[in-house]
């Protein structure tokens, strides 16, 4: 079977995040308020051939543990969906 896999990799709680933090800082400037705790992530969509959808899981958690994501510092968040 064929899924399509998304993965977002975000930094952890309680590691700073520079990038969330120009954002935020920023949206006066542009005339929008009441956003906060703004944080930034990398998102990745690609298709997986698998047996079923827990073999799916098995890969993309692998892809995203071992090459998408620093473990040390990022989480990560799977979506598979049947093609």
């Amino acid at each position: 079977m064929k899924f399509h896999a998304l993965v977002e990799v975000s930094l952890r709680q309680g590691i700073a995040d520079p990038e969330g933090t120009t954002i935020e800082r920023n949206l006066p400037a542009l005339s929008i308020s009441g956003i906060s705790a703004v944080r930034a992530g990398r998102a990745f969509r690609f298709d997986v051939e698998a047996a079923d959808e827990a073999a799916a899981l098995a890969i993309v958690s692998d892809v995203a543990n071992r090459l998408l994501s620093n473990p040390v510092i990022e989480d990560h968040r799977v979506q598979l969906e049947a093609q």
